[in-house]
């Protein structure tokens, strides 16, 4: 059996500086096998456990302190790591194999090799990253290897490290591995690590000679599809805010795969020779290790940071690993922000590379495929397209100096992909990426240039796609400069799921799908107005830029306005489309923030809107931005609640600038809505009659048809049973939210009480309506969903939420000790703070004062401020709650007892005082 000195083939051979200051595998051998001489093997077992320990302990503390020292150095990082178990496995193999199990006489059948599999075979580890070893037997295991193989698996596991194992003899390995894709992608990687080197060889040689052939366009169809279930089951998207560093598009794994096939396909024995097969160029490989090493890094930070395997770079860490990897705050951009941006990059660097890669591997396996038998087959002609060659449905430039000759071409090709519907060759988007400087002042003032940019962008097949490309091919950023100035950026909250550039694209392709009427059901109203809209390229303009300020330390509304007057006459537009949409950049948020944190029932903020936007054009056009703007956050940010509401604002709107003054047609408004809830209550429409009385006309105009006949009703139930506290809920679909509807006697604090047992429930009030009737009852409508903006729909959590509430208002449950138990729903908004504020506007409302509070989402949030303005001699009339991630943003209309607005500065002041003191941070220490 050949052993050390034969080790020629592990990690040991990387030039990993001063190895002894790692691990002393020799000093280490020598105290195992002195603690052995003097207790013998059995009992100096702790002693043994107890060094090994030791020099694992120590030698992650020096790598630790390397990485500290080189934070960048991923490769150095993952290559120690892999160093330092290898030299502890071979210390451990020897002490069994010559201590423990001691065997003179071995049988040719008794010889045992072991390999370094998967991750730990390329010699990369993280900190944490298991430990995937082989074991290989020349026959079925033998007893005296399963002794050694259990003996070492014991240690390994006492030593805390988390083992990934597998016992095979070699016909086993190579029946196993013909049949499973892990077991074949793992020996692929196998790594002679220490034992019989003889079996190792011959464990290699079967593997190439009996598994491998055959199998390579099967073996790559399955790693393909194995890498697209993981892309979905990750978000499908390689800028998601909070990426996977291992398994996320664009993270390490894309690049393993890269690797993996090119080593079935070629047998290539490292990364570099990629290049020599022709599957990258030097530039691209140097490009394949820059992403490998800062990737590697980036992982290795959060394993010592979660001192546990970790690949999920979420909010609460990456300040930490910007900080650790030494990344500075600029103007207008934290240190967060431009570390995550060059996350995102390299990230896009991935996913360029594997376009190629995948490109030239395909040309490869359909040249062998051509070549193979007796009658070789010729390839189809491509046909052409104004000089492009376009076959198997990709377009491709006809020769390397194609866009060199004419810039120009750099979109050109892109307008005919998006117009034909096809895909851009990989290789040309490998000449694109290469050529894009060639994009210079010039050639952005070039017509020719600006039109086929507008083609594309207000493309009616596939825009979303083809600029995604561009994007990728760094043609988008270098023909509208301040759109490259947000590629990659990411917004450091918890509300955006995607970086400016991705949101951007996919709310261009929102609209496009909108207009293909693709999404009637999701989006009724815009599908609706799309087809009526007459400046169909200034919406499409005004998506584009309605984010393109972003990062540059001031309102990118306002700033991008200014953009927008600069930009939008290079791209062809007319001096009346550019003000326009200059406007819509300008107010992009003016119809979200009104229909979610104003009272639509209140007149005045339909003036107030209206006032604004003046035309039913502009009118139509903000709701299609707005509507695909929300929608291109992120999965589960748009919802029904929001739909009805933008929907509600847009009728009012589209009303208000039909008929005129709001008050001329009050009791028209009152009269259609009687109508209205006759019909929906049908033989109990004489409720209308019996209960009018009791009801003024702010109720009616406050309140949809259909909320106000379930409150007819359950007030007329409540009323013949003389019940003094009502409450009753229901699943309400129309808003995505739970009903929640009290009836009683009002009474001073009712408000606070209520928020804080919705909270107790585990319920989230999204929007309330306070009445109190002309008899002194309350009848307050409240629309509830839980942590995760889903409605309460069982009818046991229904219950809960009722049985919480008449508890918590007969005084059965202590509210404040209560609610400080629960916890926060989100707790990695912990790593955000929102420094809380709070506005006074006496001008949105005729009869109210208009308070916002904006602060850090917490735990029965609306509970404190609620009774912050009660103990402030508040009346609140209408709450509407609206959550932006971690930030949480609260709208009340008040008056005071008397009925009266909030005037006096003194006054706003000492409320101010309260609610700043309810909303912080003080707040969340006293609970």
């Amino acid at each position: 059996m050949r052993r050390a000195s034969l080790y020629v083939k592990g990690v040991s051979t990387l030039k990993i500086p001063n190895q002894r200051a790692v691990v002393d595998r020799r000093r280490l051998a020598a105290a195992i096998a002195d603690a052995v001489a003097e207790d013998g093997a059995q009992k100096a077992r702790p002693r043994v456990l107890e060094l090994l320990r030791t020099a694992l302990a120590e030698g992650r503390d020096e790598l630790a302190r390397r990485l500290a020292e080189r934070p960048s150095a991923g490769h150095d990082a993952t290559h120690g790591y892999a160093f330092l178990i290898d030299q502890l496995i071979r210390v451990l193999h020897d002490h069994v194999i010559e201590h423990v199990y001691p065997n003179a006489n071995r049988s040719s059948g008794e010889r045992l090799a072991l390999l370094a599999v998967g991750g730990y075979g390329r010699g990369e580890m993280a900190p944490h990253s298991d430990v995937d070893i082989g074991f290989i037997t020349p026959i079925k295991t033998p007893a005296w290897c399963e002794q050694v193989i259990e003996a070492m698996l014991y240690f390994l596991w006492d030593l805390g490290l988390h083992v990934g194992h597998s016992s095979r003899s070699l016909d086993e390995m190579v029946r196993m591995a013909r049949s499973d894709l892990t077991i074949r992608t793992a020996l692929l990687e196998g790594r002679f690590l220490w034992g019989d080197q003889d079996l190792y060889d011959e464990a290699s040689r079967r593997f190439w000679s009996e598994v491998v052939p055959g199998s390579e366009a099967q073996f790559v169809a399955e790693k393909l599809e194995e890498r697209n279930a993981r892309h979905k089951r990750m978000g499908d998207s390689r800028y998601v805010v909070e990426p996977n560093v291992k398994d996320g598009k664009g993270g390490l794994r894309d690049l393993q795969t890269l690797y993996w096939i090119g080593k079935y396909i070629h047998r290539v024995k490292s990364a570099a020779e990629l290049v020599d097969v022709g599957l990258f160029t030097q530039k691209e490989y140097r490009s394949f290790r820059r992403a490998e090493n800062f990737l590697m890094a980036v992982r290795c930070h959060l394993h010592t940071l979660a001192k546990r395997a970790e690949d999920r770079l979420t909010f609460d860490v990456q300040r930490e690993v910007a900080r650790r990897m030494n990344f500075a705050d600029r103007p207008g951009k934290s240190s967060v922000e431009r570390f995550m941006q060059y996350y995102f990059l390299q990230a896009q660097h991935v996913g360029n590379l594997t376009g190629v890669f995948l490109a030239h591997i395909d040309t490869q396996m359909e040249m062998r495929k051509r070549t193979r038998g007796l009658f070789p087959t010729r390839r189809k002609r491509a046909r052409r397209l104004k000089g492009y060659a376009v076959e198997d449905g990709r377009i491709s430039a006809p020769s390397d100096d194609w866009f060199r000759e004419d810039p120009v071409r750099l979109l050109e090709i892109f307008r005919l992909a998006e117009e034909q519907g096809l895909e851009v060759h990989p290789e040309t988007m490998r000449s694109a990426r290469r050529d894009a400087e060639l994009i210079k002042a010039p050639i952005r003032r070039d017509k020719r240039a600006n039109a086929l940019f507008m083609d594309v962008l207000t493309g009616r097949n596939d825009p979303e796609t083809v600029l995604r490309w561009m994007n990728e091919a760094g043609v988008f950023g270098r023909f509208v400069p301040d759109f490259g100035k947000v590629n990659a950026q990411m917004q450091y909250d918890m509300y955006h799921h995607y970086t400016v550039d991705e949101h951007t694209i996919r709310a261009i392709g929102l609209l496009a799908r909108i207009e293909r009427g693709e999404l009637n059901q999701d989006h009724p109203l815009a599908s609706a107005i799309i087809a009526r809209i007459t400046h169909r390229r200034v919406l499409y303009v005004a998506t584009m830029l309605h984010d393109i300020a972003k990062g540059r330390g001031g309102d990118h509304s306002l700033l991008g306005a200014e953009l927008a007057l600069k930009l939008c006459p290079r791209l062809g537009l007319d001096k009346d489309e550019t003000e326009l949409v200059s406007w819509l950049v300008r107010w992009h948020l003016l119809m979200s923030a009104t229909a979610f944190k104003r009272d639509l029932s209140d007149p005045k903020t339909i003036d107030d809107f209206v006032g604004e936007v003046h035309t039913l054009e502009r009118l139509r056009l903000l709701t299609l931005l707005t509507i695909v703007d929300i929608r291109a956050v992120g999965p589960g940010i748009w919802n029904s609640w929001k739909r009805q509401l933008l929907g509600e604002l847009y009728e009012l709107a589209e009303e208000r600038m039909r008929l005129g003054k709001a008050t001329h047609y009050r009791a028209e408004r009152v009269g259609a809505k009687k109508e209205r809830v006759a019909e929906i209550l049908g033989e109990k429409a004489a409720l209308i009659g019996e209960l009018e009385d009791r009801f003024d006309d702010a109720y009616w105009i406050a309140e949809p048809a259909d909320i106000i006949a379930r409150n007819l009703l359950h007030y007329d139930a409540a009323k013949r049973v003389n019940d003094k506290l009502s409450i009753y809920a229901e699943y309400y679909p129309a808003r995505g939210a739970t009903l929640v509807t009290f009836v009683g006697d009002d009474h001073p604090g009712l408000f606070y009480r209520i928020a804080g047992a919705i909270h107790l429930a585990g319920g989230n009030i999204i929007d309330a309506r306070i009445h109190t009737n002309r008899l002194g009852k309350a009848v307050d409508n409240f629309l509830v969903q839980d942590p995760l903006g889903k409605p309460f729909s069982e009818e046991s959590q229904i219950e809960r939420l009722q049985t919480a509430m008449k508890d918590a208002l007969a005084d059965k449950i202590e509210l404040v000790p209560q609610l400080a138990k629960r916890p926060l729903a989100r707790p990695r908004a912990d790593a955000f703070t929102v420094r809380p504020q709070v506005f006074f506007d006496n001008d949105a409302s005729e009869r109210f004062t208009v308070i916002e509070v904006n602060a850090t989402d917490r735990p029965a949030l609306l509970n404190r401020l609620a009774r912050a303005l009660f103990e402030a001699q508040l009346i609140i009339n209408s709450a509407h709650i609206t959550q932006y991630g971690e930030r949480a943003v609260d709208t009340f209309y008040v008056t005071d007892l008397l009925g009266h607005k909030i005037t006096s500065k003194e006054r706003q002041r000492k409320v101010e005082k309260a609610l700043l003191a309810a909303a912080g941070e003080s707040a969340a220490v006293a609970a």
